[in-house]
């Protein structure tokens, strides 16, 4: 088993924290600029990492065990988003639920957060079939991946080819041999230069020349953070970003229920107090549904620990 990377494990802790701070609608609308800004560089965080943390190394079994870990949770969250969606009058709402969109939505074009989870196999199962079956020197099999990912995102439209890249970031950092705090060196100034980029609006496009310089800069940035903070709050980040799989399955479902709490916490105009106790429930609640599964034996089935 791989070595867990506290670094790592802390940031996968601050983007879980913003993903989930940004889904409540009463935060996006309320801080609309500030949405946009984590918007640019926290799922492009998540992707650069994930390239970087996924082993192919392990069996082919392994492997595949891992990614129906990644699948069954994403069909069965996927359907059910797609279902509520018809249902509930939410921002994606779908009028007309017939088969062919339930497959279209579930296959090619997922609506809602559980996109990752399909960006992630597509890219996962490429990955390991390029490395696995071409016999072609490191460099070649990347150019052949991003290829690959141009075709999945550019012609089959299945897939963003921006988050692609990222995924395939991450990628070339580990076939480079190269540690990930080596090529994100922790820097403090890292912090004004992302400022900077972030005053203006044209930066705040994960698939800009800025943006990219800001998803770099909010990384090392991040590091010089967790080397400066107390050991509590990086033993807190690093438990989160530990258990990443089950806040990002299940907060939406707290998100969600978290709506009719607006009207009696508006007193409090920042919406700061409506975030904090939001975010107690969201992450107290998906960690708790993670619980019940264990108890309950079926959390095989779902990838919790990465």
């Amino acid at each position: 088993m791989r070595q867990r990377i506290d670094e790592l494990d802390f940031l996968k802790g601050i983007f879980i924290i913003l993903m989930i701070t940004f889904h409540l609608v009463y935060i996006g609308d309320s801080y609309p600029y500030a949405k946009r800004i984590v918007y640019t560089f926290h799922m492009p965080g998540f992707l650069i990492i994930s390239g970087y943390l996924m082993n192919i190394t392990k069996p082919c079994k392994d492997f595949i065990k891992t990614m129906l870990g990644y699948a069954i949770p994403y069909i069965v969250m996927e359907s059910g988003y797609i279902v509520m969606a018809a249902a509930l009058p939410i921002r994606e709402h779908i009028d007309v639920l017939t088969l062919g969109v339930f497959i279209d939505r579930l296959f090619l074009h997922p609506i809602g957060p559980y996109w990752y989870l399909q960006t992630l196999i597509t890219c996962g199962v490429s990955y390991i079939l390029v490395f696995h079956f071409v016999p072609m020197k490191t460099n070649s099999r990347i150019i052949l991946l991003g290829i690959i990912f141009h075709v999945f995102s550019n012609m089959l439209g299945v897939m963003s080819f921006a988050c692609s890249l990222y995924f395939l970031a991450g990628v070339v950092l580990r076939q480079s041999g190269i540690s990930f705090t080596d090529v994100f060196q922790q820097s403090p100034i890292a912090i004004l230069a992302f400022i900077l980029l972030a005053m203006n609006p044209k930066n705040l496009l994960m698939e800009e020349s800025g943006g990219v310089l800001m998803v770099y800069l909010v990384i090392v940035g991040f590091l010089f953070v967790h080397s400066h903070a107390g050991k509590r709050a990086n033993s807190i980040l690093t438990f989160l970003g530990r258990n990443t799989m089950p806040l990002f399955l299940f907060s939406p479902i707290f998100t969600f229920l978290c709506k009719p709490m607006v009207p009696a916490l508006q007193f409090e105009p920042t919406g700061l107090l409506f975030l904090s106790v939001s975010l107690l429930l969201c992450i107290t609640g998906s960690l708790f549904v993670e619980w019940t599964m264990i108890r309950i034996g079926v959390s095989q089935y779902f990838y919790f620990k990465r």
